[in-house]
């Protein structure tokens, strides 16, 4: 089977993060489109979603924001589902998506509101 690469460097990066996770962390799935951004906390040993989180909602539809007001809200919604559920280290999987812009914000709201990555 011949990969791309898009999904060369998705195995890439999620291989990293995994050889590199001595303590079993949780990982922090985000995916970016066009419009929305979305997120979710993957527990690798059963490969169960335990919490998730979307800008694909319609109380956040009708407000109209700016993308990057969106991935605001989405971390700071997904950091107190994770606050509730007692989860603090997470590993930040960014898939193909380069570490800026929305990611960037979405990052840095989840560490202000007390996720450890």
């Amino acid at each position: 089977m011949k990969l791309n690469t898009k999904d060369r460097k998705r195995f890439r990066i999620r291989s990293k993060l995994k050889r590199n996770n001595p303590n079993n962390r949780m990982r922090l799935a985000v995916f970016r489109s066009l419009k929305n951004i979305s997120a979710q906390i993957i527990d690798e040993k059963n490969n169960k979603t335990i919490i998730s989180a979307t800008s694909n909602i319609k109380d956040l539809k009708e407000k109209n924001k700016k993308k990057s007001e969106l991935s605001e809200i989405v971390a700071a919604k997904l950091a107190e589902k994770a606050k509730e559920k007692n989860i603090t280290k997470v590993y930040f999987d960014r898939s193909t998506f380069k570490y800026h812009g929305r990611i960037k914000i979405f990052a840095e709201t989840l560490r202000k509101n007390g996720l450890e990555f």
